[in-house]
């Protein structure tokens, strides 16, 4: 029998088994399958792209406003219009630095970049309070602003070129995700690359400005203060995750390395013994260090058991075994039988606010549901504590004379430009109303004021 023959014989075997049918449909199936999934690869490509494209021109829309805002505050004159037009800038500067973040380049001049675009914000923030408190501003300060200036508009001219190389197609984003980060430079035409490389010369030359104070270089850098340590691998992750539970643990299984968030971290999902089947515990482990970024657990609780001073003591107790010394609480707030307790290191009996540690306490039997040390991790050090140089008795010549004062101390608070002010904190009442009132240590002026709300589950401010 030859070939041609055997063919035959075999398609007819199929068809006396109805088996040809079922392999033209299998067939059509595969076919339907492949079209269905292309399509759906290119829609999600176009909604990247989408995404992309509107990231990046509301990039050099915001970067455009900088450069036209500084330009005004290097000739305004008045304090009051020097805070407005500088407020403008504060404000365009973290709106650009968002976008940014959203592009798909992890270039070094990207990097550049987003520390410039940080420290304009920062900059022309601290500038508008020198102008609301009716200070004149130095030739320091107009020296700074002119350079923060020349480089908007290098940053502004290169984007503008690069925007439309975009429009011409001679760079997308498709390769760029494809490449990564060395692909930029590959993509854009001959004058984008020269211009970036001048732009990438003149961040060099930058380097950041440095300011006295809240300013200086090193709280530009993206530096997690209490992130010590050694990196580590998986295995010594797990471990670390193991001692959230303990024996407690009858499942534990690795969910990946997560490299988007705040802090790099391995991330692990956990079945617990006599738990639901779908309710698993969650941990975060640091890449750096080992450190537990985050854990959590819900469950049912039955019946309100503990007090509020009892679930205080357990969590405390918690953080000092898992290296966690000297926490003060501060507020709390309770919600189906869990209460979440606030607490933020001391040192030499002063409040370190930035470095803040939640916990999460079961109150029918004290069990420790969660943990979240983001604060902490990211801004806890041992600091050089100076000398007040305005006393307790002169920070309180400037509060309101109604507030009855009833307790006070000193207190480091972080500032809205990821900065830290030591303050005289003082707590009082006006009328039946709690407040928390700051003045700073070093100059006597009125830094922040909180109101607090005490109600039947927790204490909270605003």
């Amino acid at each position: 029998m030859n070939v041609k023959e055997k063919l035959v014989d075999w398609k007819n075997r199929l068809k006396d088994r109805h088996m040809l049918s079922v392999i033209v449909v299998m067939g059509a199936i595969i076919l339907a399958l492949g079209v269905f999934t292309y399509k759906k690869q290119t829609e999600i490509k176009q909604a990247s792209e989408n995404s992309y494209n509107l990231a990046f021109f509301q990039l050099v829309d915001y970067v455009q406003n900088v450069e036209t805002y500084l330009a005004k505050a290097l000739v305004s004159t008045t304090p009051e219009h020097g805070a407005q037009t500088l407020t403008h800038v504060w404000r365009e500067a973290d709106l650009a630095q968002s976008y940014l973040a959203q592009l798909p380049i992890g270039t070094e001049e990207l990097s550049n970049t987003s520390k410039f675009l940080n420290q304009v914000s920062d900059y022309s923030y601290s500038l508008s309070r020198k102008n609301i408190y009716n200070e004149s501003l130095t030739q320091e300060d107009l020296d700074n602003l002119k350079s923060l200036h020349d480089y908007s508009v290098e940053l502004k001219n290169t984007l503008v070129q690069l925007s439309a190389d975009m429009n011409d197609g001679r760079i997308t984003w498709e390769e760029l995700n494809k490449k990564g980060s060395n692909a930029f430079a590959q993509q854009v035409s001959n004058i984008s690359q020269d211009s970036f490389s001048n732009l990438e010369q003149n961040f060099h030359e930058y380097a950041g400005l440095i300011y006295d104070g809240a300013f200086s270089e090193h709280l530009t850098n993206p530096e997690r203060k209490g992130l010590t340590g050694e990196e580590i691998d998986e295995e010594t992750a797990k471990q670390k995750a193991y001692q959230m539970y303990g024996d407690k643990i009858e499942e534990i299984n690795f969910n990946g390395l997560s490299e988007n968030g705040n802090i790099p971290a391995y991330d692990f999902s956990i079945k617990l013994k006599d738990a639901d089947k779908n309710n698993y515990a969650s941990v975060s482990i640091s890449r750096k260090g080992g450190h537990v970024i985050f854990s959590n657990y819900n469950r049912e609780i039955e019946a309100e058991v503990l007090s509020q001073e009892k679930a205080g003591e357990l969590a405390k107790q918690f953080l000092a075994q898992h290296g966690f010394n000297n926490m003060k609480e501060t507020y709390y707030l309770k919600q189906s039988g869990i209460v979440t307790i606030n607490y933020a290191y001391e040192q030499n009996g002063v409040v370190m606010y930035p470095d803040l540690i939640k916990v999460k306490v079961a109150l029918d039997n004290g069990e420790i549901l969660g943990i979240e040390t983001t604060g902490y991790l990211n801004s806890h050090y041992e600091r050089q504590l100076a000398q007040p140089k305005i006393s307790k008795e002169q920070a309180k010549k400037t509060i309101n004379k109604n507030l009855e004062i009833q307790s006070e101390g000193l207190a480091m608070i972080p500032t809205e430009f990821k900065t830290e002010i030591l303050c005289w904190e003082f707590k009082g009442k006006v009328d039946d109303t709690d407040f928390l009132v700051y003045i700073n240590a070093e100059n006597g002026r009125e830094e922040d004021i909180l109101v607090i709300i005490n109600t039947p589950d927790g204490t909270l401010t605003m």
